[in-house]
């Protein structure tokens, strides 16, 4: 730190201004949500790659569930690698709910890299990134 009187090293400072930074994950490639893949059967829809979708978007399954459920208005539930939805359900809908939910509550606002976390400080919920540094409350309700 700098005293007063003293004289400064540039490159000491420099040097603990990069220890302070947040680390970065060097990424090139563009963030891509899996295309849902499944079948109806019967009344229900059976999304056969949920896990897959999950791992991408690091996130909690079942607030993913939770999610589509509400936007999908239906009941679901989570079938080992596999998602069971209560009903009939084109799979560009659940297409576009899980990417209106990677928009929501995985991207960064400001650099648009999914390296983000959740953070729940009181009763507000945080997107934290971990590539940029970037924390913003998270507008969509849950």
């Amino acid at each position: 730190m700098l005293q007063p009187g003293m004289p400064f090293n540039y490159q000491q400072l420099l040097k603990e201004g990069k220890a302070k930074l947040p680390e970065r994950s060097i990424t090139k490639e563009r963030f891509q949500v899996p295309a849902v893949t499944g079948h109806v059967e019967g009344n229900k829809t059976i999304i056969s790659n949920f896990s897959t979708i999950i791992s991408m978007l690091q996130r909690d399954a079942n607030h993913v569930l939770k999610y589509l459920q509400r936007e999908l208005a239906t009941p679901a539930t989570i079938d080992g690698p596999r998602l069971v939805l209560g009903r009939k359900i084109s799979s560009s809908s659940v297409n576009q709910k899980i990417q209106q939910y990677a928009r929501d509550f995985v991207v960064c606002k400001e650099c648009d890299k999914p390296d983000t976390k959740l953070i729940r400080e009181d009763r507000v919920l945080f997107l934290k990134c971990t590539a940029c540094g970037a924390k913003e409350p998270v507008k969509a309700k849950l």
